[in-house]
C-alpha cells in the first residue's frame, strides 16, 4: 500500500500548499484524486516522487510510505527504483527521440537483458505505439503522445503508477481509449493513484476518490458514492438538478465552507 499521512508542503519556505492530507492507494487498486485548479492535486504527486525540490518545495510534516517504509525521504530515482512510476501533466516525452528511443529510456534502470521483453510487453498494450516505433515522438498526436508517456513509465514496471490529467486536452474518444488503457494496465496487476478534472472519467473507473480543495481533503468516499453525492455531481460531474442554484448560492457556500472548515 501507497499511504500518505497527515502531509504538510511548503514552497519556497513561506507558502503551505498540502495542510495535512492524508491518502492512501491499496495493492490493485484505482484511486482518484480530484479537486479544481490549485487545490494542490499535483502538489501531493511531485510529494510521492520526490519532485518537490524541483519547485522550490519541501515536506515539513506527515510522511508517504510503502508498504510501511518511509519514501518522503528519498530521492526520485530511489522513489522509482522502489516502485513508484509518474505521468505528468503535459506528458514531457522527449519529442526528438523516437517512440523507441523514449521507452528504452523509461526503461533505464531494468537490466539491458530484460528490455527486450518489457518493450513487447507495452507494444503488445499499445499497438499503435508498435506501428510508430521509429516515428519521431514529436510528430504524434495528443493521444499518442499520453499513450507513449505511460508506456515509458510502465517501462520501469512499477507497482504504483501515478497520473496527472491524462485526458487533458484530448478529443473524447481519445479520453476513452486512454480510460481503458488504465483499466487495462490496473488488471494487469499495477495500482493506480489518478488525478483528474474529468471527475466521470476518473469516478467511472476508480474504487476509492478523494476531493481537495484548498490543500485540504474534504470528501472521501468510494467512488460509486462519489458519483451518487449531490455536491459531487453539481460541482465536480456537471450535473445540476433543473432548477438548482449556481455554484455561488449561499446554500451551497454554506455546505462548501462546512467541507474546507
Amino acid at each position: 500500500m501507497l499511504a500518505v499521512q497527515n502531509l504538510e508542503v511548503v514552497y519556497e519556505d513561506v507558502i503551505l500548499v498540502l495542510k495535512g492530507v492524508s491518502l492512501a492507494v491499496p495493492d490493485g487498486a484505482v484511486v482518484a484524486l480530484l479537486g479544481g485548479n490549485g487545490a494542490g492535486k499535483t502538489t501531493v504527486l511531485r510529494a510521492i516522487t520526490g519532485l518537490l525540490d524541483v519547485h522550490r518545495g519541501s515536506v515539513t510534516k506527515g510522511s508517504v510510505t510503502l508498504d510501511g517504509e518511509p519514501i518522503h525521504a528519498l530521492d526520485a530515482p530511489a522513489i522509482v527504483a522502489a516502485g513508484i512510476g509518474q505521468v505528468m501533466e503535459g506528458r514531457r516525452i522527449f519529442s526528438e527521440f523516437t517512440v523507441d528511443e523514449n521507452l528504452r529510456v523509461g526503461g533505464h534502470r531494468a537490466p539491458r537483458a530484460e528490455i527486450p521483453a518489457r518493450l513487447d510487453r507495452i507494444y503488445d498494450l499499445f499497438p499503435v505505439l508498435a506501428e510508430r516505433r521509429r516515428s519521431v515522438a514529436g510528430y504524434l498526436s495528443g493521444g499518442e503522445q499520453q499513450m507513449l508517456a505511460i508506456g515509458r513509465a510502465m517501462m520501469a514496471e512499477p507497482r504504483v503508477l501515478l497520473l496527472d490529467e491524462p485526458s487533458l486536452g484530448l478529443a473524447p474518444l481519445v479520453v476513452q481509449r486512454i480510460r481503458d488503457l488504465i483499466v487495462d494496465i490496473n488488471r494487469a496487476g499495477t495500482s493506480v493513484l489518478l488525478v483528474e478534472q474529468n471527475a466521470n472519467m476518473a469516478l467511472s473507473i476508480a474504487d476509492h476518490g478523494y476531493i481537495l480543495e484548498t490543500g485540504k481533503v474534504v470528501m472521501d468516499k468510494p467512488a460509486a458514492e462519489l458519483r451518487e453525492d449531490e455536491d459531487v455531481r453539481e460541482f465536480y460531474l456537471g450535473l445540476r438538478q433543473e432548477g438548482a442554484a449556481s455554484f455561488r448560492d449561499v446554500k451551497h457556500y454554506k455546505r462548501r465552507k462546512r467541507w474546507l472548515s
